[in-house]
């Protein structure tokens, strides 16, 4: 034990399943809990959309939510929930003092006027002129800013006045996997005393789709759990709209103004492994090395996308260690890009608090009958990067 142990003293959640970590707790606790899915939106794609959502509650300036777009809103409020969930929200100094990392995507276009351009262009073959036109009569500046990727982290400073140093990592599950790393390594380094960090994906919107399409990743067809889509029609993905927010502290810091400690996030882990040359399951088993997830009887909360290939690999590294026992929470939530990682993390944190595992979350998942000393969160990227971290008992 160390004065600058990582502790994650904050959670903010949402998605299909609802909002905060009672809400969570409760339905990914339960055994039978079913998906809240979406088939019929964007067919042939299923998505697990996002709940109902009082944006006030977090947002309190009606002309703050009105220049963002949904995923913005999204990570504001999740980063809200975490802010108030570590009793910093309404503590100035904390807040002022403290860093951020975001996890962040590439923003949301503004289908309409993309569709219109598009459409023009078949009818003109002046294209820079179009384009000038369109840009000065369609595109609202507000909509421009809602493209760029650390205006995220600009809203929480002002919605939250967290105001100290401010990072965004872009690049789809691997953003959340450094984002966690890098906010571990600062208050290990004694370079931070408690940082927000996170992220949030808002797939209800077709350009986020179409990045998942592209290459052919989406599930087409009817729904199945995620380790049960190999061979399955289309690529394997079912995306939903969510994000996890993460308040760590030095434990130092947290003892110090008496918070609540969730638990103790110990080595955390990243890879890049060169897929194309079928190196992905070694370098899947070198991250748990990393971390050491040795612990005999261990629970391992999956952020599995349910692409083929990167699923398999994780799939078949996890069954040959026999002492871990899965669970793909992506199943429940669909797959979440850049908040994957933190809201492994998350779960993995909840279910070390209370002392209790997760229940399988879809049939052939083993059942968890050991100690919940610590648990292992994974993230394997659907295209590249992986990650993994250990979380443990507080004390």
């Amino acid at each position: 034990m160390s004065a600058r142990d990582v502790v994650i003293t904050g959670i903010g959640l949402v998605s299909s399943l609802g909002e905060g970590t009672d809400a969570h707790w409760q339905k990914l606790s339960t055994p039978g809990t079913l998906p809240v899915l979406d088939a019929e939106r964007f067919a042939p794609y299923t998505i697990h959309p996002l709940p109902e959502i009082d944006w006030s509650l977090q947002i309190a300036k009606r002309g703050d939510q009105r220049q963002m777009e949904t995923w913005q809103r999204l990570g504001t409020y999740v980063a809200g929930l975490a802010l108030a969930d570590a009793g910093i929200k309404d503590n100035e100094e904390l807040c002022a003092t403290m860093d951020m990392v975001v996890a962040a995507g590439g923003g949301e276009r503004d289908v309409a006027v993309d569709s219109d351009i598009l459409a023009a262009s078949a009818q003109r073959d002046d294209f820079d002129v179009l384009l000038n036109e369109k840009l000065t009569t369609e595109l609202r500046p507000t909509l421009f800013l809602a493209q760029l990727s650390n205006l995220l982290a600009g809203n929480i400073s002002i919605v939250h006045k967290v105001t100290g140093s401010s990072r965004t990592f872009m690049g789809e599950e691997g953003a959340g996997v450094s984002a966690i790393e890098t906010a571990a390594a600062r208050i290990r380094s004694g370079q931070s005393t408690h940082i927000l960090v996170g992220g949030a994906f808002q797939t209800e919107h077709p350009d986020m789709l179409l990045g998942y399409e592209l290459a052919g990743y989406l599930h087409r067809g009817e729904w199945k759990p995620v380790w049960q889509r190999q061979g399955a029609e289309g690529g394997g993905i079912v995306s939903g709209s969510g994000g996890a927010f993460l308040v760590l502290e030095s434990r130092e810091h947290a003892e110090k103004r008496g918070q609540r400690i969730y638990a103790t996030l110990g080595p955390v882990a990243s890879g890049r492994a060169r897929r194309g040359r079928d190196e992905l399951a070694a370098g899947i088993d070198r991250l748990l090395d990393t971390v050491d997830a040795t612990e005999t009887g261990l629970l391992a909360i999956s952020g599995a996308s349910g692409a083929h290939k990167a699923t398999a690999a994780e799939k078949a590294v996890l069954d040959a260690r026999t002492d871990i026992a899965a669970r793909a929470f992506s199943t429940l939530t669909g797959h979440l890009k850049e908040a994957q990682f933190p809201f492994a993390v998350a779960l993995a944190a909840l279910a070390v608090s209370n002392k209790a595992p997760y229940p399988p979350f879809e049939a052939g998942e083993k059942a968890f009958d050991g100690s919940l000393k610590s648990v292992l969160a994974t993230t394997i990227g659907y295209h590249h990067f992986e990650g993994a971290a250990l979380v443990s008992a507080a004390d």
